[in-house]
């Protein structure tokens, strides 16, 4: 149980839920049912893959003085030698069923969080890759998605070897969601995974940073306000290994004070991972899906928090404007060169 208003203690709530979505010694995952879960109202196609997989359209056009994004269009399309880029891929998703914060903005229903044994399934990835076999004309792009698929990190190498045994590794795109939140990519892949992570050709990760500073952080997550600093240390380690990583950041906060200096400086702790980083970035705007509806009623200040992403979301054009000369915005984003990933 979470207390509405002691923080979330991040390490213990993790190994937790860990310990219950994941069987490593079996290989499989706990993987959330879409299927007549609170989130299938908002699905644009039904639930696909038995009710454990959805179809996400992802597109490049955003809201009105928001920067395009093009994750995971472009490094796909990059990988996968598609050309020219378009506007919108389609990508399957499988959802793992746990995730240790409570975003108030999520997309996701409570209960496709915790872990529930009743509101998802075990698979192995040899399983979730036949699903995707199944499906007529599917998605070449298949995005881990969550829930929090950190808490998982073998996930993203079983997939890989499933993928290579399947035929699959050069047809397909994997992309995975990592919200910054354990170390455990570090902790519980053995070497020989890492390695294959490190070395899969068609695969990027993105990395979501919640907030611009401690306090939009623990209010966006209800996790403690050091673990906004924490986020930085394990996102320099994600990098650090080479991998094709992104970033996502969400810019919602019920204070409209220092708005600016404090997007300053989140670009300032980006830029002292790597100077370029910030280019990989890309600001989310959070949109009200039905389990956010629910939350917002009668919650001042996530709705005030809406108008701060407004204001947040200038300050951080300029900032970019400022920092970088119009030949390197104008870079696509896979070609944005990395100290650990030169293009």
């Amino acid at each position: 149980m979470i207390s509405a208003t002691k923080p979330i203690d991040t390490p213990r709530f993790a190994a937790r839920l860990r310990a219950r979505a994941i069987d490593v010694d079996g290989r499989r995952v706990l993987i959330s049912r879409l299927a007549g879960s609170g989130q299938e109202m908002d699905l644009t196609l039904p639930a696909n893959c038995n009710g454990y997989g959805r179809v996400r359209h992802f597109r490049m056009a955003t809201a009105e003085s928001w920067p395009a994004n093009p994750l995971p269009i472009a490094p796909a399309c990059r990988t996968l030698g598609i050309a020219p880029v378009p506007d919108m891929m389609t990508a399957l998703v499988f959802q793992n069923a746990a995730c240790a914060w409570r975003c108030w903005y999520c997309f996701v229903p409570e209960e496709l969080l915790k872990a529930d044994p009743k509101q998802s399934a075990w698979f192995t990835a040899d399983e979730l890759v036949a699903l995707y076999q199944q499906i007529p004309d599917p998605p070449r792009i298949i995005d881990l998605s969550g829930g929090s698929p950190d808490l998982v990190p073998e996930w993203t190498p079983w997939m890989m070897r499933a993928l290579t045994d399947a035929g699959l590794a050069d047809s397909t795109y994997l992309w995975t969601d990592d919200n910054l939140s354990t170390t455990y990519l570090f902790d519980s892949l053995s070497r020989e995974e890492l390695t294959q992570v490190q070395g899969y050709r068609n695969y990027g990760r993105v990395c979501c940073v919640k907030g611009f500073d401690a306090r939009s952080f623990a209010f966006n997550t209800r996790a403690a306000p050091e673990d906004y600093d924490r986020q930085f240390d394990i996102l320099r380690r994600v990098l650090g290994l080479g991998l094709d990583v992104y970033g996502y950041v969400t810019l919602t906060s019920p204070h409209a004070d220092g708005v600016r200096q404090d997007v300053s400086n989140l670009v300032d702790r980006l830029q002292a991972i790597d100077p370029n980083f910030p280019l990989r970035v890309i600001p989310l705007r959070i949109q009200v899906f039905t389990p956010v509806e629910q939350r917002l009623a009668r919650d001042e200040a996530r709705e005030r928090s809406l108008s701060v992403q407004e204001e947040a979301i200038a300050a951080w054009i300029d900032e970019l404007q400022q920092r970088f000369e119009a030949e390197q915005r104008a870079l696509p984003i896979c070609d944005v060169p990395l100290k650990t990933r030169p293009t």
